[in-house]
């Protein structure tokens, strides 16, 4: 989204803000079921690096992420475990969590704090991050669903 061609979409909805490895990432809020405790999944044989395990979680079968792998960190900072948590993200019938550090606020963007990526996260096709907002004297990665849980990309059209 090097145009920020969804801005509006961006500004009309309260976003989910979360931390990890110290940095600040945020999802739309509609796109998260819940927030839940953390637990640990079953892992996968032959997964994705970036893929905890599965979590059962009121019959359904949800594939867990490691938010910091995922997104390329390298997680040399302490977690406080007290704070760490899964955030389940839902869209168009698929349900995935995220493993984060700890849960921040609601953040409603205004057009004005909005900026593109930074340079060079572009150049991923895989990338979620669709733009930066400008928060607390510096910023917070806004976050595409689809790419962050990896869905079909037809279910864009979906969002």
């Amino acid at each position: 989204m090097s145009n920020l061609s969804n801005i509006d979409a961006i500004t009309q909805q309260p976003w989910l803000a979360f931390q990890l490895d110290g940095q600040h990432y945020a999802a739309p809020l509609s796109h998260v079921s819940e927030v839940i405790r953390d637990r640990t999944p079953t892992p996968v044989p032959g997964a994705a690096d970036d893929l905890l395990g599965i979590c059962q979680l009121r019959g359904s079968i949800v594939p867990v992420m490691d938010g910091r792998r995922r997104l390329g960190l390298r997680g040399v900072t302490e977690r406080d475990q007290d704070a760490v948590r899964i955030v389940v993200f839902a869209h168009a019938g698929h349900r995935v969590g995220l493993k984060v550090d700890a849960v921040g606020e609601l953040l409603r963007p205004q057009t004005a704090a909005i900026g593109p990526p930074p340079p060079g996260r572009s150049g991923c096709a895989d990338d979620p991050v669709q733009a930066v907002l400008a928060w607390q004297d510096g910023f917070v990665a806004l976050l595409d669903i689809v790419r962050l849980c990896r869905l079909a990309p037809e279910l864009q059209r979906a969002a």
